[in-house]
């Protein structure tokens, strides 16, 4: 199993490693229009093993009014959980979703951020998974604690004063990753304002999937990354979207096109607003 050369494994690849003792799955369905349901899907059938993770309590923290709608846990808080799911230091942790990996992305990165390397996507998730025909059941697992241990990357996270730096630089680049619509302030489902950073780029997440759901293959991805970066490395790259969820997924399409390096604004745009006295660009 590689978790150098590609952040994501296919469901023929993980089917065959399924009896290993360290491994991890997670099952991280959700839907932002019905909190509740990656819960109930899980309970209906999810992959053998796996533990369900919920994006509202498991990978965020209680909103304040100065964050966003889905501020990171404490990496503490956080590293009690992945114990309390069995996860060791040496395991390897495999995240899944409905298919197209947003909210997957948001656990792979978010076990990036406490430096677990062996971190790994499942590429179309349960739908796919269900598309070969293989395995599913309805239990919920029991492990013994892990014995993972947090080391925070504090390198992979950036604030609103970096992203403003950021975003006048012309030797570095701001990338959003909502909707075109949303970034250009005409429509807005979710926050309160609308609009973008000025000076930050629109890449939306749909510009990394193939018409199957799936990520697109590396040399594709690059290709289409190539315009909106203009030449700017991924080191000087910071990406952004409503609440920091789909902006990890625009992270591991990075990743997969080869190109790994930038960092993530947590709050995103829904903490961005939070502060009148940040600027804001619409158009």
């Amino acid at each position: 199993m590689n978790t150098t050369s590609s952040p994501l494994i296919s469901a023929e690849a993980l089917a065959e490693r399924l009896a290993e003792p360290t491994l991890r799955l997670f099952d991280c369905r959700f839907d932002l229009a019905d909190p509740g349901a990656g819960a109930r899907d899980y309970a209906l059938a999810h992959l053998r093993g796996a533990v369900h993770v919920d994006l509202n309590r498991d990978l965020s923290a209680a909103v304040t009014p100065h964050t966003g709608r889905h501020p990171l846990p404490s990496a503490a808080d956080f590293e009690a959980r992945l114990r309390a799911w069995g996860l060791c230091a040496g395991g390897i942790a495999v995240a899944y979703d409905a298919g197209n990996g947003m909210y997957a992305a948001r656990l792979w990165w978010m076990l990036r951020w406490l430096g677990h390397e062996r971190a790994l996507v499942l590429d179309g998730g349960f739908a796919r998974w269900r598309s070969l025909g293989l395995a599913v059941d309805a239990e919920t697992p029991s492990y013994p604690a892990g014995d993972f241990v947090a080391h925070p990357r504090s390198d992979l996270a950036v604030d609103a004063a970096t992203v403003l730096a950021v975003a006048a630089d012309a030797g570095c680049r701001v990338l959003d990753a909502r909707a075109p619509e949303r970034f250009r302030g005409e429509f807005e489902p979710l926050d309160t304002v609308a609009g973008h950073v000025p000076g930050a780029v629109n890449h939306p997440l749909t510009e990394s999937l193939a018409a199957d759901g799936r990520l697109r293959e590396p040399d594709q991805l690059r290709r289409s990354f190539e315009p909106t970066l203009g030449g700017v490395p991924p080191s000087h790259v910071v990406v952004m979207c409503g609440s920091g969820v789909t902006a990890c997924h625009l992270l591991l399409a990075m990743e997969q096109a080869g190109l790994a390096g930038a960092r993530l604004y947590p709050g995103s745009w829904s903490e961005w607003i939070r502060d009148p006295q940040r600027p804001i660009a619409r158009g």
